[in-house]
C-alpha cells in the first residue's frame, strides 16, 4: 500500500471551487467602480509608473514567452551517464 489515499493532506490546497471565485467577484463588483478603476490605472500609466504600465500590457497583449538560452562551449553531456543507477 503506497499511503498517499490517507495521508491527511492539506484541506485548503488546490484551487478553490469556481462558485468561491464568481462570489469574490461579485462582491467585488458591488463595491468596486470599475470606471474609477480604470481612471486610476490611466493616471498610472500617464505618470510613466512602470508597473501600471506592466500591468496594462500582460493583460491587454499577454506576457511575452520566456526562453532559456542554452550554451556548452562544446561540453558534452551524456544524460545516460547521469541517470545511471547502481
Amino acid at each position: 500500500m503506497d499511503g498517499r489515499v490517507n495521508n491527511g493532506g492539506n484541506k485548503n490546497a488546490g484551487r478553490k471551487p469556481k462558485i468561491d471565485e464568481i462570489k469574490l467577484i461579485e462582491a467585488l463588483d458591488k463595491n468596486i467602480d470599475q470606471e474609477e478603476v480604470f481612471a486610476v490605472l490611466k493616471d498610472l500609466i500617464a505618470n510613466k509608473n512602470i508597473r501600471a504600465i506592466q500591468l496594462y500590457f500582460n493583460y491587454r497583449y499577454g506576457k511575452p514567452k520566456e526562453s532559456v538560452t542554452l550554451s556548452s562551449d562544446n561540453l558534452s553531456i551524456n544524460f545516460k551517464d547521469l541517470l545511471r543507477f547502481d
